[in-house]
């Protein structure tokens, strides 16, 4: 049991670093590379022709590991959660080898291709993941308080956040309103991974 413990607390420190090095790098991509600026999707950044599309992906990597590890830090009674930042993970890691084309176009404004297609709803996918794996945890009494009051906040956060992308994006299309909605998103997700992981961190090693 001890060394059980010790492995969770290795898998969170290790996800909180995944994290923090992840967002640095897709940061650093979508700032520093040829992109189109605060109207385009942060994905572009992968695409352009540039030295940054590689700091782009393994960026993403480095975020696919950090869900993974955040699944492998929670105890064993969390397996819904657990099972859906998995997933998550797996999606993520989609949305990075499976890139999209320029300008990442998607319908019903634009026209895909079979890899935009892919690329979105990988990105979707893993995103809807992390958001349950979220409502999972606020209504699992099997998780730590400080666990489950940042699930709650994240989860407050980023449903409202989701729900006005998906509507923009249907209604509107592309645009600074989208751009920006995304980066606040994905601010959110970022920030609650770290957050959680510190926590679980806390927790086993308490």
């Amino acid at each position: 049991m001890a060394d059980r413990g010790l492995r969770r607390v290795v898998a969170a420190s290790a996800a909180a670093g995944c994290t923090l090095a992840g967002a640095v790098a897709v940061t650093v991509a979508v700032l520093a590379g040829p992109g189109p600026g605060p109207t385009g999707y942060v994905s572009e950044a992968g695409v352009t022709d540039s030295r940054y599309a590689a700091a782009y992906r393994i960026g993403v990597f480095a975020l696919a590991a950090a869900l993974l590890l955040l699944a492998v830090a929670l105890p064993t009674a969390l397996r819904v959660p657990g099972v859906l930042l998995a997933a998550g993970s797996v999606f993520t890691l989609l949305s990075g080898v499976v890139t999209c084309s320029a300008g990442c176009p998607l319908p019903p404004f634009e026209t895909p291709t079979v890899a935009d297609l892919v690329h979105g709803g990988a990105s979707i996918a893993a995103t809807a993941s992390v958001v349950f794996a979220m409502l999972a945890l606020v209504r699992s009494p099997a998780a730590a308080p400080a666990v489950r009051r940042t699930a709650a906040v994240g989860a407050a956060l980023a449903l409202p956040l989701s729900a006005v992308i998906g509507l923009t994006m249907l209604t509107v299309g592309r645009g600074g309103l989208v751009a920006v909605l995304e980066r606040l998103l994905l601010t959110v997700t970022v920030g609650w991974g770290l957050a959680t992981a510190i926590a679980l961190g806390r927790a086993r090693g308490s």
